[in-house]
């Protein structure tokens, strides 16, 4: 894990570096992934120099989640900013359809981002994306949502390698040992949804393990995720 920490911090602090830009910005939820990611780039380039954004919604995200959130900003000492984004969510009334549960659920990951390019625009900074390898091999994220970033720090780490490097910098042991969820509507859990546990997950996709139908589903429905869009030739 020492070994793999190394190389996260010198290639975000490379990274930062070619880009000429000192400041991040990150969407935390108090969750394992984006904990972890902010507390890898708050060593790569200084706590001074990376802004938390939580952005729950009220009435769906777990109060405990958000306190846990500005806990672990403290714990970091890294400066945070709370916003509900109810408001923004709300503006989608207005249109002319009625959405449907997908449209809301992707909406509000979208907002999010929009957010966090809003801050990065405005103070110069990098977007820190909060995937890791097993999300980003499933296409488990919001395209333009929270796939949208400037660099995925864990991008290269299984979920399971995620826990391992999150216990041995210490992560407090409550987010680390929380159920994954992204909160995008009551009683969400990323396993549930998926079918499968993290581990079991992990090793299909390392190739120790046959694929489950779900899982070959899933990487196929998805696959335009991970490609730019399709752009049509003339010439």
């Amino acid at each position: 894990m020492e070994k793999t920490y190394k190389k996260l911090i010198k290639g975000t602090k490379d990274y930062f570096e070619k880009n000429k830009i000192k400041k991040a910005v990150i969407g935390l939820s108090g969750g394992i992934d984006s904990s972890l990611s902010a507390k890898l780039v708050a060593d790569a380039v200084g706590k001074e120099n990376i802004h938390g954004l939580i952005m729950p919604v009220k009435g769906l995200s777990n109060e405990e989640n958000i306190k846990d959130t500005i806990e672990f900003c403290r714990f970091l000492d890294i400066s945070f900013s709370l916003v509900y984004i109810n408001g923004f969510i709300k503006e989608f009334e207005n249109l002319e359809w009625k959405q449907n549960k997908i449209a809301k659920m992707n909406t509000a990951s979208r907002i999010r981002a929009v957010i966090l390019y809003n801050y990065a625009n405005t103070h110069n900074a990098l977007v820190i994306g909060t995937s890791n390898k097993t999300e980003l091999m499933l296409g488990y994220f919001t395209k333009y949502g929270d796939g949208a970033c400037d660099i995925e720090v864990i991008g290269d780490l299984f979920k399971t390698e995620v826990i391992e490097l999150a216990k041995f910098l210490k992560i407090p042991e409550k987010i680390i040992n929380k159920v994954p969820t992204a909160e995008l509507y009551h009683g969400q859990s990323d396993e549930k949804e998926i079918g499968e546990s993290y581990e079991e997950i992990d090793e299909m996709l390392k190739g120790n393990k046959e694929k489950s139908i779900k899982i070959k589903e899933l990487i196929g429905k998805n696959e335009h995720k991970g490609k730019m869009p399709y752009v049509l030739k003339v010439y």
